[in-house]
């Protein structure tokens, strides 16, 4: 199915999905069923990872159809997603690492990565999904398990290329989502445990379109790490939406303007160069709907400049940019602008705020949570 990145198809998405959230989805889910990957999957990643729309807007119209027991696996899907970000953005260092080894790494120069990113590995399946991921920027969640299984433990290819392969083509692409979903397939996430793809479970669950017999690992022993991942525990930013200011959107909260600022003086969009074609078209719905500029190009801190100067204000809000490459980009703005003398804040979702802490180990610290987040959030 298409992806219309504007908050109206994300809406609409959602709409066609509501009733579908409870048995269905929990029935079949990791079902792909279909070329085109949709099955019972609700395929509202891209505006969810991008928030056109944003998880308590989904959550709400969920329960709002369906009762907590009836939607429940769908609900901890979502919170996966935060707990994910939640995660990372307290274990900054595992990004840090990732970003390195990509780097450094010469496998990507081996026959071995070009006949895997071309799609030309004999393994059916696996070049099918290539071919998907380039052309269509997404694949069934199961299918991308598949296919970081087979990668890491069949191709034997570092899985750091995996993630960057997927972060390059995916319009849903999650810094914390692909990078700690690879990671977890690879045994490093939680420490000792791997996923395999089998032949049999690609056989159930695409419904014998694809049977790669004979084709693929069988024993997938988990990766070690030398480093150890500290935790840095999360501190909520304080922002000072008060003030007279400029509030910069990036692509990783394209709802910010709804919510953190009714009385700016101007709005500045920022993309990083490497925003997917969907992250592009989701900032320019959002700008569209707020009358702000966009700017596309790697001199951030001169373009916010730029836009404070005309805004006539030395104060600039942001909402709060997780782990990933606008934060690094933005870290850099950051030093830029406060030596001239611009004062920086960020806004931190309470949806965010209220996950996070809960995210510093396995997911099941924040499963245990669930029902009391959902009365916090007035979703229960």
């Amino acid at each position: 199915m298409p992806f219309d990145p504007t908050r109206e198809a994300g809406l609409a998405r959602l709409n066609c999905f509501v009733s579908k959230a409870g048995k269905a989805y929990q029935d079949g889910r990791n079902y792909d069923v279909s070329p085109e990957g949709i099955g019972a999957v609700s395929q509202l990643s891209p505006w969810l990872r991008h928030r056109l729309i944003s998880e308590t807007e989904v959550l709400r119209a969920v329960l709002n159809h369906h009762s907590k027991r009836e939607a429940e696996v769908f609900v901890q899907e979502v919170f996966w997603r935060g707990y994910f970000k939640g995660w990372l953005e307290q274990h900054p260092s595992v990004w840090k690492h990732y970003k390195a080894a990509v780097a450094q790494t010469t496998a990507h120069n081996s026959k071995a990565y070009r006949t895997a990113v071309a799609g030309q590995t004999g393994i059916e399946c696996f070049d099918h999904w290539c071919a998907a991921l380039k052309n269509d920027g997404y694949l069934h969640n199961h299918a991308r398990m598949w296919f970081a299984s087979i990668w890491i433990f069949t191709l034997r290819l570092p899985w750091e290329l995996g993630a960057a392969f997927f972060l390059k083509h995916l319009q849903d692409a999650d810094p914390a989502s692909n990078t700690l979903g690879w990671r977890w397939v690879a045994g490093l996430h939680t420490k000792g445990k791997t996923y395999l793809a089998t032949a049999d479970n690609i056989a159930k669950f695409t419904q014998g379109r694809f049977n790669p017999v004979g084709g693929l690992a069988q024993a997938a022993p988990p990766l070690e790490e030398l480093e150890l991942h500290a935790t840095v525990p999360f501190s909520a930013p304080q922002a000072e939406p008060e003030k007279p200011h400029l509030l910069v959107i990036t692509e990783e909260d394209c709802l910010a303007g709804d919510t953190l600022s009714p009385s700016c003086l101007g709005i500045l969009g920022i993309l990083s160069p490497e925003a997917s074609r969907f992250a592009q078209g989701a900032l320019r719905d959002t700008l569209a709907r707020h009358g702000g500029q966009l700017y596309q190009g790697h001199n951030w801190s001169a373009a916010i400049e730029t836009a404070a100067q005309q805004a006539k204000t030395k104060h600039i809000l942001t909402a709060h940019i997780p782990v990933g490459p606008v934060a690094d980009g933005f870290a850099h703005t950051r030093k830029a602008l406060t030596a001239k003398g611009y004062e920086i804040s960020h806004k931190i979702r309470a949806y965010d705020s209220l996950l996070w802490p809960h995210a510093t180990k396995g997911f099941f610290k924040l499963k245990k949570q669930i029902p009391t987040l959902l009365e916090v959030l007035d979703l229960g």
